[in-house]
């Protein structure tokens, strides 16, 4: 029995249309790649104009040491 399976041809297809890719195929490739070097140019714009650093340039002497919170605010609140 499993020698006449090793011996069975394989179910490849063959034929005149075997192989051929649609012409579709090809317009949604090129569409796909179209967009994908628009979305990196438009992102390297984006990421060029970002400043080099995030750093505050003069820094309120209360930023220095707590940047991001609010003067007096409480870390819980209980009501």
């Amino acid at each position: 029995m499993a020698y006449d399976l090793l011996l069975a041809e394989p179910n490849t297809p063959t034929g005149p249309e075997f192989g051929k890719a649609s012409p579709v195929g090809l317009v949604i490739l090129i569409l796909l790649l179209i967009g994908t070097v628009l979305l990196i140019r438009s992102m390297n714009r984006k990421i060029k104009r970002l400043p080099a650093t995030f750093e505050p340039a003069h820094p309120e002497p209360d930023q220095a040491a707590d940047d991001g919170t609010d003067p007096g605010a409480t870390a819980s609140r209980a009501e």
